[in-house]
């Protein structure tokens, strides 16, 4: 528990959830470019590679496991730190968390960035070619 009763200490604790809800977007950016570049490469390349000969299943959707996996821990992150932040909010003290500033916003943010990425791994999976 803090006994500092100073609201400086709440918007440190607010800026380092907005540091990882940065984290968790340029994760999830990440995760989605990187699964739609494999996309682009096999719709290019026709599943060929360039001695004419097939890809490999594995190569195929090694760019599909990878950008799953960057949305998944982009996901975790961002759950996380709103999860840890709520926890945090619950040690400050009256004085130390300005009157009428909505508390809520900033975890409700990061849930939602962690469901629209579990979303996007649900249609990238749905969607993707099975060959």
């Amino acid at each position: 528990m803090s006994y500092l009763n100073d609201p400086r200490v709440f918007f440190a604790a607010e800026r380092t959830l907005l540091a990882w809800q940065r984290t968790a977007i340029a994760l999830i950016g990440l995760g989605f470019v990187v699964e739609r570049f494999g996309l682009f490469m096999r719709l290019a390349t026709g599943g060929l590679a360039a001695d004419g000969a097939r890809l490999p299943p594995l190569q195929g959707h090694l760019s599909l496991a990878f950008g799953v996996a960057f949305l998944l821990l982009g996901a975790v992150v961002a759950a996380v730190a709103a999860w840890q932040f709520g926890r945090f909010l619950h040690e400050l003290s009256g004085p130390e968390i300005p009157r009428g500033h909505a508390t809520w916003l900033g975890p409700a943010i990061n849930y939602a960035l962690a469901l629209t990425a579990l979303a996007m791994v649900v249609w990238i999976v749905a969607t993707a070619p099975s060959s």
